[in-house]
């Protein structure tokens, strides 16, 4: 051990030793420093950003969207409310594989290939930082089992929200309208502000026409959260304001008397209150199921909806225009009377056919035997074309045009629904600017009983019934009758526009039509006698035939209608206006392919008109839910 001691060199150890010592020390204080640098740039330089940053962390601002603007009918039946809903929410700029994410998610909630077809199918028309729905409708159970594995789902949420139900479903599906996902379009009309946390909007009828009203206005809060996103509390909240309740015209046990009587055909009615021009029933046949709209139609169904022969999205009753065929008479003899080619007592012979003169052409009635002597008041109620033939040539298309301007044909009506369409009041300019061709006399014989290039809406029949019914007044067709503020407690009703009065200058010439009319469906002969002669009430009318294919004029016989493809057959018309005297309810018919008038439009209109003047306005009732 002596020996060891004298070899250790305590000097040089105690040397080492202290060196590794101020080392130690320095690396030590170098670190201190750093981190007293660190907190110094933390907390004092960085200070205003990284508290932002924190309060972004534990605070998120939340939009609140408003809760929709209910729909009623004129005697508060429900049309269109909201319900109770879960929505699945992922926000695509938060998430890095959304495929991924889906298939997690699937996981812990069902997600099926249609889901995910019509999540891909928003995000295209959504913007990225915007949820876009993955699921609607989910049950409590797949709430919760999310919320207990939320923290897995970055930029996934579950919202609870409202979803918008239609409780007649297919039997106001043309009139109210529905609902859909929200688009950049749609953001671009109404504003993207207003629209903060709103997911739908209307896309049709009603809903689109007042979306303003129904939708409200946006509100906010701020939520306090911890570390994992999950909110703690409300820090601040401003309220959203609901969006207004619309009560319309309409009344929807008519709305589903007219929708029932259609039962079977394609077709349209339209009723109005010729008084105020508030629409009464709007039907367009067949219908469509509004809710599978509102969450995002898969393109399955949407494809079978559209390659439908029958057309359900297509709204025949504002769009659809059709050949007035003989509905136009009474209209015919307003302007004959007051340009005074034909006085009512005034007798044409009608052997069947008419000719133009230096003209070989046969121009056939639809009696090919003929009427015999007819005078107005006859012609209308038989609807003979040969009378008409030769006022319309005596009138000229020139005159004829400058008065059907006064009943509103080839013009919209104005109605508050969207995609109406004009139809077409020929004329020699019309021709010639969309033809490039002269007008030829043949044509206004045509005009003289509604056929050739005239048509019409089922809604400017309608009001053109209102019209002759009123004498010349009534008012702007419209559906909403009052708005309900909500948020004010006050209800807002709205105003009629009435119509320029049409200038009869001999008021008789009304009764005369209206005569005439009357005939038609209470006096031997009358086109539709078997519809009207059992009524309680009297019933001005008129019924139509419109042809829809080219048919030879030099047969004898009329084609029977029956041995006619369905698609070569006439459309079948009716309008008419009750009670005669004092007329509370105008309508108009049409059955596509129905043939003819009298015996399928009228006997469907009959059944509207006794709907409301036997039994008056009273509430529903049944529902139309069927898929």
């Amino acid at each position: 051990m002596g020996n060891f001691d004298r070899l250790r060199d305590l000097y040089a150890e105690r040397r080492s030793f202290f060196a590794r010592t101020l080392v130690a020390l320095a690396f030590c204080l170098l670190l201190m420093l750093l981190l007293l640098w660190r907190a110094f740039d933390l907390q004092i330089l960085q200070h205003e950003q990284l508290s932002t940053r924190s309060n972004d962390n534990r605070m998120r601002l939340v939009t609140v969207p408003p809760v929709r603007g209910l729909i009623f009918d004129r005697n508060g039946v429900v049309l269109a409310q909201n319900s109770p809903a879960y929505v699945l929410e992922l926000v695509p700029e938060q998430v890095e594989d959304i495929e991924a994410m889906l298939d997690a998610l699937s996981a812990i909630v069902k997600i099926d290939p249609s889901d995910r077809e019509r999540f891909y199918e928003r995000r295209k028309r959504t913007p990225s930082y915007r949820g876009v729905p993955v699921r609607t409708r989910l049950s409590f159970e797949e709430v919760a089992r999310f919320q207990v594995n939320r923290h897995d789902f970055p930029g996934v949420d579950v919202r609870a929200g409202l979803t918008r139900e239609y409780p007649l479903g297919k039997s106001m599906s043309h009139l109210v309208g529905y609902v859909g996902g929200v688009t950049e379009r749609d953001l671009q009309q109404f504003g993207e502000a207003d629209y903060r946390g709103t997911t739908h909007i209307g896309k049709t009828g009603i809903e689109r026409q007042y979306e303003e009203l129904l939708h409200g206005s946006t509100g906010a809060k701020i939520v306090e959260t911890n570390a994992t996103g999950r909110p703690l509390r409300d820090l601040d909240h401003r309220p959203a304001n609901p969006g207004s309740n619309l009560h319309l015209t309409v009344d929807a046990r008519l709305q589903l008397v007219a929708k029932e009587a259609l039962k079977g055909y394609e077709g349209a009615i339209v009723a109005l209150d010729p008084r105020n021009g508030e629409v009464l029933a709007l039907v367009s046949e067949p219908g469509f199921e509004p809710r599978h709209f509102v969450d995002g139609i898969s393109h399955e169904r949407y494809r079978t909806l559209n390659n439908d022969p029958r057309r359900p999205l297509y709204n025949r009753a504002l769009a659809g225009t059709y050949p007035p065929g003989s509905t136009i008479k009474p209209v015919m003899a307003m302007i004959a009377l007051e340009e005074q080619v034909v006085s009512p007592e005034q007798r044409i012979y009608c052997p069947g056919h008419f000719e133009l003169p230096n003209v070989t052409r046969h121009y056939r009635c639809w009696k090919r035997r003929g009427h015999g002597w007819m005078d107005l008041e006859r012609a209308v109620a038989e609807s003979c074309d040969v009378y008409f033939y030769k006022i319309a040539h005596e009138l000229g298309i020139d005159r004829i045009e400058k008065m059907l301007g006064w009943f509103s044909l080839g013009q919209e009506t104005g109605i508050d629904l969207p995609g109406e369409r004009a139809g077409i009041a020929p004329s020699r300019a019309w021709k010639r600017a969309v033809r490039g061709q002269a007008w030829y006399p043949g044509e206004t014989l045509n005009i003289g009983i509604g056929q050739g290039v005239m048509t019409m809406t089922p809604l400017q029949v309608a009001l053109m019934t209102a019209r002759i019914g009123t004498r010349g007044g009534s008012a702007t067709p419209h559906v909403l009758r009052a708005i309900e503020h909500v948020d004010e407690g006050r209800t807002i009703a709205q105003a009629q526009k009435p119509l320029p009065d049409i200038p009869i200058a001999n008021p008789e010439h009304w009764s005369k039509v209206h005569d005439s009319m009357v005939a038609t469906m209470h006096s031997p002969g009358g086109t539709a006698l078997s519809v009207g002669q059992d009524a309680a009430y009297r019933i001005a009318g008129k019924t139509g035939t419109s042809q829809v294919a080219g048919l030879s004029q030099e047969d004898e016989v009329a084609p029977d209608t029956e041995s006619l493809p369905k698609h070569l057959r006439d459309h079948a018309l009716f309008m008419a206006f009750a009670p005669a005297d004092d007329p509370r309810i105008a309508v108009a018919v049409i059955v596509e392919h129905g043939g003819s008038g009298g015996a399928v439009a009228a006997p469907i209109a009959r059944q509207v008109l006794d709907a409301w003047l036997h039994e008056g306005p009273v509430e529903v009732i049944a529902q139309d839910t069927a898929s």
